[in-house]
């Protein structure tokens, strides 16, 4: 199982896996999470009414950091996704607005668990360390 340093890099491993390809498994949900802890069914209302709406809910947060890959998931991996418009990231901070650095990757130290990555499609600017990182193993940034 993959040892991951950063977690917003994991997060976006997650994001190809669990929510593009549907190989991960099982699909989570914070509404589901929330209703099953009656805690609710609403994870905007809820995060506001922690006052997290500005970061990772809690619940969320364990999840995503408990959750193990195995290795020959990761190399299924070829491409990732940059977007402030996540499903994971709406999963993790149903109140987020995108308009700070949140789930910003800022290291490259977790490349080496995704030999196959060849491209990053990136609507954002990337951290000049990840990006040189990535350019260095020949990744495209689209």
């Amino acid at each position: 199982m993959a040892d991951f340093q950063d977690f917003n890099f994991k997060l976006l491993v997650i994001e190809k896996l669990m929510y593009s390809d549907e190989t991960l498994t099982p699909r989570f949900s914070l509404a589901d999470l929330l209703r099953a802890r009656g805690l609710g069914d609403d994870p905007w209302s809820y995060a506001y009414e922690q006052d997290v709406s500005h970061q990772v809910v809690p619940e969320a947060r364990a999840h995503f950091e408990a959750l193990e890959i195995d290795d020959e998931l990761l190399l299924t991996v070829d491409e990732l996704v940059v977007d402030g418009g996540l499903r994971v990231y709406q999963e993790c901070a149903p109140a987020w607005d995108g308009e700070d650095e949140l789930f910003d990757v800022v290291s490259p130290a977790d490349l080496d668990l995704l030999p196959r990555l060849g491209r990053v499609v990136s609507t954002v600017p990337l951290a000049e360390e990840l990006r040189d990182a990535l350019a260095r193993r020949g990744v495209v940034i689209a």
